[in-house]
């Protein structure tokens, strides 16, 4: 019976190291992943995710210093006074940048390509130099190039200015075309987006309530009216205020439009359909359209290229009741001291940007 006992509690001592070694084993082929030969500790490997947003993620950067960057998200915030250097990596750039640094041809701004990356360089900025600062890889196959739209990078830059919250403009009253197919903007546009900014009409005295559905304000825009009607018409003010007195915005007079928006309307008129040489004869293009829709005029007429003719353009805006506004534009074609060469079939055709309209008249002899 001992024999017996002491034989099972061997076999139980067995039995229980060679289990403690497969467990010893196990942990040292479960570690064999992390430690290398020599007894050195390596980095455990994870995964390499994507960036997010793939080959939208920015390379648009502000250079701080020498060797450091600042990758720009949708809006930044910049003193003015300071210079600033942006950088776009690519061999081939475009960019874009508030429009009136274009219209007045301003010399502190200035454009660098190089091999790797675009700079674009700005001096001395202002409260007025805020805006969208954008550049795009542009991609070319051959002769044609051509701009890459999934690789354009942008920031609104505020150039916070306490003395300026609303971006300067040399415009003291804008005028604002309300259209019931299409929001509204009234552009009152401020340095920095931490400003309160309220929306007012003038006459009767009050402030316009703003909302997410119809009337909402965007600090990179202005206020947007989602579904303008005739009752937003008048002239309207915006008043912001940060940690001084409240400052006072542009005036904005916003006329009601209903006119679609089409190729030019086009009507052609002559003073006299029948004349004699010797007269002189006026003969009139008009096209009735939206009020900020520009219109250019093209003319044929008989002994063109060989008889002097003088052309003139003008338009006018025309209230049209109910509180409706359109614009007028006018071409006149005048003849002189008519002769044989000069009788026969005047064309006009006037060009918008939705299209062209063709018309024509003639003019005989009596």
């Amino acid at each position: 019976m001992k024999l017996f006992v002491v034989l099972c509690l061997a076999l139980f001592w067995v039995a229980l190291h060679h289990g403690s070694c497969q467990q010893a084993k196990r942990r040292k082929d479960s570690g064999e992943n992390r430690i290398r030969p020599g007894g050195k500790r390596g980095k455990m490997r994870h995964p390499k995710l994507k960036e997010v947003g793939g080959r939208g993620h920015s390379l648009l950067t502000q250079v701080l210093e020498k060797g450091r960057f600042l990758r720009l998200g949708q809006s930044t915030i910049l003193a003015p006074g300071n210079d600033i250097e942006l950088r776009c990596k690519g061999s081939n750039i475009g960019w874009s940048y508030p429009t009136y640094l274009d219209t007045f041809n301003d010399s502190r701004l200035s454009i660098i390509q190089s091999d790797k990356y675009s700079q674009l360089i700005l001096t001395s900025p202002s409260a007025a130099d805020t805006g969208q600062y954008s550049c795009w890889v542009i991609v070319c196959d051959g002769g044609e190039c051509e701009k890459d739209h999934e690789r354009v990078y942008a920031s609104h830059i505020y150039f916070a200015d306490k003395d300026n919250l609303f971006v300067p403009s040399d415009i003291h009253f804008q005028i604002v075309y309300l259209r019931p197919d299409k929001p509204a903007v009234v552009p009152c546009r401020v340095t920095t987006p931490q400003a309160k900014v309220s929306l007012h009409r003038e006459v009767p005295p009050e402030e316009i309530p703003t909302n997410e559905t119809l009337v909402n304000y965007d600090p990179a825009k202005g206020f947007v009216l989602q579904t303008p009607d005739h009752e937003y018409q008048g002239v309207f003010y915006c008043k912001a205020v940060g940690k001084g007195t409240p400052q006072i915005s542009t005036k904005y007079q916003l006329l009601y439009v209903e006119v679609p928006s089409s190729p030019p309307f086009v009507s052609l008129k002559a003073s006299s359909e029948q004349a004699s040489g010797g007269d002189n004869v006026n003969v009139t293009c008009s096209v009735i359209g939206e009020p900020d829709v520009d219109v250019s005029f093209t003319w044929s007429f008989p002994g063109q290229g060989q008889r002097p003719v003088h052309t003139q353009t003008s338009w006018r805006l025309v209230n049209r009741g109910r509180g409706q506004t359109t614009r007028i534009t006018q071409s006149v074609l005048s003849v002189d001291d008519m002769e044989t060469i000069d009788f026969g079939k005047y064309i006009c055709k006037a060009k918008n940007q939705h299209g062209e309209t063709l018309v024509m008249t003639s003019i005989m002899s009596k």
